[in-house]
């Protein structure tokens, strides 16, 4: 009531545009965008197969849950949600996700909801999403959201949608219970559904208008995909691709492009989620990137020897050019002189005689 809500704080000191946006869009599948983002396996599985050797074990799902918290730790805007056209900042971070207890087509789902400050480092997030993975599919602890929806299916349907039509409405003036806050799974900063152990594709899921979801991602399974490296050489590489769904409200085009540019950042060097984040709530501005530990090669330096074996290099003599030698031709009695004429009939006649 009067702005003030028990998961939120209202933004204030808003540029023109983005206060007038929430009323020109004022439910939240009118400001939807749907982005795809495709990221290479390759630093992903490194770090797996190195951890692994260290006695570490990571999955995609514990590495997205991590990146998701560090983003929006470092990118605030991002953990904002618009409620009866006014933008909230969200009190701590929260993930959804839905889970199946059994890959089996009877078998039951649950939809989990994590609590971070943002400041946690991956063996810390890996620990919360385990530790109630396993409470939810051994039966140690029921989901909240599950025996919420249990109460309410014991009733009637008319009073399921008076019920839900109240929830509503004390949604939008902050009047809704914790307890509700808690077992709801559309209260979240982010939803996330990992269809990469279904062996699915990603999907371009729907914002809710219940609740205050702001950001789905959609993980899909890995597949090979042409990539053009250093926009010159084409590769074949093992990519995995996500689907973004995203409220347009809660930050402008340039905030998202950066965002989107420091997930792929994260995702890249993953090594960087091992690192804890400041306790005193100071956000860095720049991720630290690991750097590969390369074993330094000696240079042998080769001696060279001072007996140097001069060669001289022979002249090659030219051939000399030869004058062309005029040959006199010989007459057989053809083309001679006119003084030789006489001769010649002389010699002939004394023969026929």
């Amino acid at each position: 009531m009067f702005g003030l809500r028990p998961d939120g704080k209202k933004v204030k000191g808003m540029g023109i545009i983005e206060k007038a946006e929430p009323f020109f869009m004022p439910m939240r599948i009118d400001a939807v965008n749907y982005l795809n983002v495709a990221m290479p396996c390759a630093p992903i599985d490194e770090f797996i197969s190195r951890e692994r050797r260290n006695g570490n074990t990571y999955s995609y799902m514990h590495i997205m849950i991590a990146t998701i918290v560090r983003l929006l730790y470092l990118r605030p805007k991002l953990n904002r949600f618009i409620m009866r056209g006014s933008t909230y900042q969200r009190k701590g971070i929260q993930v959804s996700m839905d889970i199946k207890k059994k890959l089996e087509d009877e078998g039951a789902n649950e939809t989990l909801k994590f609590y971070f400050t943002g400041r946690e480092n991956l063996d810390e997030v890996k620990a919360i999403v385990d530790d109630l993975i396993s409470k939810t599919v051994s039966g140690q602890e029921e989901g909240k959201t599950s025996g919420f929806i249990k109460h309410l299916t014991w009733t009637p349907a008319w009073f399921i949608r008076w019920g839900l039509a109240l929830l509503r409405w004390l949604d939008k003036h902050g009047l809704i219970p914790n307890s509700v806050l808690k077992a709801s799974p559309f209260h979240t900063s982010c939803f996330l559904t990992n269809l990469k152990s279904i062996k699915l594709g990603f999907i371009y899921h729907h914002l809710y208008n219940f609740g205050t979801t702001s950001i789905f991602i959609s993980m899909g399974k890995e597949r090979m995909m042409p990539v053009v490296e250093n926009n010159k050489d084409l590769k074949v590489a093992k990519m995995i691709e996500l689907g973004l769904s995203l409220d347009e409200r809660i930050a402008d085009g340039y905030y998202m492009a950066k965002s989107l540019r420091m997930l792929k950042e994260i995702l890249s060097n993953v090594d960087c989620l091992k690192e804890k984040m400041p306790d005193d709530g100071s956000i860095p501005t720049k991720i630290k990137k690991t750097k590969k530990k390369t074993k330094k090669v000696k240079k042998t330096k080769v001696k060279k020897s001072k007996s140097r074996v001069k060669v001289k290099k022979v002249k090659e003599e030219k051939p000399k050019k030869l004058k062309p030698v005029k040959v006199k031709k010989e007459h057989h009695g053809i083309g001679f002189k006119k003084k030789d004429k006489n001769l010649f009939v002389a010699e002939n006649s004394e023969n026929k005689e």
